[in-house]
């Protein structure tokens, strides 16, 4: 059966009705909008031909329709009007992001929270480092008598350091032949490459030094973990349990239960082919307590090698237009912030001119 340009326009209604309405849809209200020139006998025709070819379903008896998971996809994909953002949106959002976002260090909450009331659905916001970071240089400064600074390059730009106390005397042409060695063997790998085998054979190369592989192969490990946490935020929870399909408190309990930081860290995987913005309708989702809902979420750069996610869970029915544009337009207002240069970044591990933190002068 062919998917006709009438059924299309049909499936649109249906969908952009039940949006609104959250009630099925019967044939006397597409018949009604002012762009449908069909009786309601064609529409009938057309509501059936698209429940055959499982666009729609027909949750009870009555002639009404709902659009299926296959119906909401085809809306996303194709058949979705642009929503265009009022003067008083755009001012609104504007508004939003140059005076919420002052404090840096509670950016991920602000931003969950205006999305989560720009859209009045759960949001979820995830700030990652870009995958992938290594370590590009090792350096060995000396600091004193018995004691060195480690200093490390990450593929991202950032530097982190760490005081290290030498548990014997070496010289500068032992710190040299440490500093090669590594830099030979512990760079440009990813953190699992970091084996006891790998610290055995550096640590059979590095001569009088040998004794400071273990150390550096700590901090370097730690350093790379700590590259691949991500800030989580959740707002709006309770947004949830105004959608009708949400009344159901214990149905709403599973979803709100699903996210947490084990389901929402895995977003950025999720996104990592997608340039625009990602759309998971129902059984898309990967935890099976999102089967039912729908997931939205777009990509916004922060700088210094991070990325930022936004995103909102709701039910398959929400107003993919509208939350689409709002998402799209907050992700370009953040990523044109964190362009600007005079504008304050997210802290890093430090640079060569930095104060080491408290952690740099423990000892090894």
């Amino acid at each position: 059966m062919e998917l006709t340009d009438r059924k299309k326009k049909v499936l649109r209604s249906v969908v952009d009705l039940y949006i609104r309405t959250a009630e099925p849809v019967g044939s006397k209200a597409i018949t009604a909008l002012p762009d449908m020139n069909y009786s309601s006998a064609t529409i009938r025709n057309e509501m059936a031909d698209l429940t055959a070819m499982g666009y729609l379903e027909q949750p009870h008896t009555s002639a009404g329709r709902i659009p299926s998971t296959a119906g909401y996809r085809l809306y996303v994909d194709e058949l979705m009007m642009d929503y265009r953002l009022s003067m008083d949106e755009t001012k609104s959002m504007n508004l939003s992001v140059e005076e919420k976002m002052q404090k840096i260090d509670k950016l991920m909450d602000q931003v969950a929270k205006m999305v989560s009331q720009a859209t009045d659905l759960p949001a979820i916001t995830v700030a990652a480092h870009a995958a992938g970071v290594t370590i590009r240089r090792y350096d060995l400064i000396q600091a004193g008598e018995g004691s060195i600074i480690l200093v490390v390059m990450l593929s991202n730009e950032e530097v982190t350091n760490k005081l290290i106390k030498l548990p014997v005397n070496l010289d500068q042409s032992d710190l040299k032949l440490l500093g090669a060695v590594v830099n030979a063997t512990m760079t440009d790998i990813p953190v699992e490459a970091f084996t006891s085998e790998l610290m055995d054979k550096v640590m059979r190369s590095a001569g009088n030094a040998s004794s400071l592989v273990p150390v550096i192969t700590e901090f370097a490990i730690g350093t790379l973990h700590q590259q691949q946490q991500a800030d989580v935020s959740v707002a709006g929870h309770m947004r949830l349990l105004g959608q009708p399909e949400y009344r159901d408190v214990e149905k709403a309990q599973k979803v709100l239960s699903t996210l947490d930081e084990d389901v929402i860290t895995n977003l950025p995987a999720v996104m990592s082919n997608d340039n625009g913005t990602k759309v998971l309708v129902g059984p898309e989702n990967v935890a099976q307590e999102l089967k039912d809902t729908s997931v939205v979420m777009t990509k916004f750069d922060i700088g210094e090698g991070m990325q930022g996610v936004i995103g909102v869970v709701g039910p398959t029915r929400m107003d993919y237009a509208k939350v689409t544009a709002r998402l799209s337009y907050f992700a370009e207002s953040l990523s044109n912030m964190f362009a600007k240069p005079e504008h304050m970044k997210l802290p890093s591990g430090g640079d060569e001119t930095t104060a080491m933190s408290d952690e740099s002068h423990k000892e090894a």
